[in-house]
């Protein structure tokens, strides 16, 4: 079923219904975390150069600016063309500020300084902003002006090095923008959190979310692990999840994922493989941390079972068993989950120039506050003119900026301009 687009941002509905923000950000990590505000009733207006964000030419359609990594990060948000180097093009910037809850940039803060858009330079016309700045470091060490991108990042914490112990050897990268995308979760809950705090302070502030230091104990929440403790009790790297076979299990026809993990797992395990004397006679399966230490040992003894039945068979025995058990998908498959069907969690929608793209639902599921709003990924520009009339700039003002370069319409945009159809 098409999903139908919603341009009254007076209608917007959502938790977040009624916050402004202010969105400098391109790329992954501040896309995301500004597509979650948006999702939830924000009105995030991003603010772009004439080229636009650089994602918007990655994959199909990058010719059109409207790839699909940039469709998967910009719905419900609103995109207007600035040229902040131009002095009118800064004068807007601040016009805009002056009724924003949130300012957000991802640009380093040397080059915010040289923008003249600075924490110190906002708070003159908004004191009550909230200004979040997604680095890739802290400002505070040696690291502050060095740049980060997702391979950057990590490697730093040892993603790669990780992945090499438990697989053929080689470091590789996690195949998904892991960084960007947990750090801009993370930097939602630091901007949903910095709103609470006002809401009862009545102050904005400054907060920086740098990735490394994000991502620095997300893998060591895992991975620090004998080294938690000073001496150390153990190494690093927590034995069940690095262990090699720790990975979907080959069946006679195909894979199956389970989780053979409490006690009643592992008895129920062994009264399906006929063997119930074990959970007494293998001081291995004694308790939860003589399997952890055990790990590979007791992963690669459910390989070789496994490998004994069909996927239909153990989905069914381990299901009776009360054992964890799911699919493997591929992205097809993912496709046509049936209880993602079930929830009409996959949409298609009608873009103007695109034609058909899918769109994924908001998530969480609010009873109280529902977010019913949808709008599509801007076309760059695409909201120039709503914008800009909304800041309180006439026609003519508008049309001395888009001569003058300050700003830019699409041709939708544009012809609307011109005939005087502005919302």
């Amino acid at each position: 079923m098409a999903t139908k687009t919603n341009p009254d941002d007076t209608a917007r509905t959502g938790p977040l219904a009624g916050v402004k923000v202010i969105d400098l950000t391109a790329v992954l990590m501040g896309p995301s975390a500004t597509q979650f505000m948006a999702d939830l009733g924000a009105d995030v207006i991003k603010v772009e150069t004439q080229d636009g964000d650089s994602t918007r030419k990655i994959g199909p359609c990058g010719s059109e600016k409207m790839g699909p990594i940039y469709l998967g990060l910009n719905r419900n948000k609103r995109s207007i063309v600035l040229d902040l180097k131009k002095t009118k093009g800064h004068e807007v910037f601040l016009r805009l500020i002056k009724d924003a809850d949130v300012v957000t940039c991802n640009v380093r803060p040397k080059g915010m300084e040289r923008l003249k858009l600075t924490y110190e330079d906002l708070i003159k016309v908004n004191p009550r902003i909230i200004y979040v700045s997604m680095i890739g470091f802290s400002q505070r060490g040696r690291y502050a002006r060095s740049p980060a991108f997702d391979d950057l990042i990590q490697a730093a914490v040892g993603f790669p090095w990780t992945l090499a112990a438990n697989s053929d050897g080689k470091p590789r990268y996690v195949p998904v923008n892991v960084a960007d995308r947990s750090v801009g979760l993370y930097a939602f809950g630091v901007i949903s959190s910095a709103l609470y705090n006002r809401e009862k302070t009545g102050k904005g502030q400054q907060i920086d979310v740098p990735m490394f230091e994000t991502m620095v104990p997300y893998i060591l929440g895992d991975h620090l692990y004998g080294n938690k403790f000073i001496p150390a009790k153990g190494d690093f790297g927590y034995p069940r999840i690095i262990a090699k076979s720790r990975t979907p299990f080959r069946t006679k026809d195909n894979y199956v994922c389970c989780a053979i993990y409490h006690d009643h797992h592992w008895k129920a395990f062994l009264e399906v493989i006929g063997q119930p004397e074990r959970w007494t006679t293998d001081p291995r399966l004694a308790n939860m941390t003589t399997r952890t230490t055990h790990s590979e040992e007791l992963g690669e003894f459910v390989t070789q079972e496994l490998a004994k039945k069909t996927t239909a068979e153990w989905q069914e025995l381990l299901k009776v068993a009360d054992i964890p058990v799911f699919p493997m998908h591929t992205f097809d498959s993912l496709m046509d989950d049936p209880h993602l069907n079930d929830i009409g969690f996959f949409s298609n929608v009608e873009h103007p120039t695109l034609g058909t793209i899918r769109e994924t639902a908001v998530p969480s599921e609010w009873h109280g506050t529902p977010p019913t709003n949808y709008r599509l990924p801007p076309m760059l520009g695409e909201h120039s003119n709503e914008v800009l009339i909304q800041a309180g700039y006439s026609p003519e003002e508008i049309a001395e900026m888009l001569a003058q370069g300050v700003t830019f319409l699409n041709e939708t945009s544009e012809s609307n301009f011109k005939e005087g159809t502005q919302k």
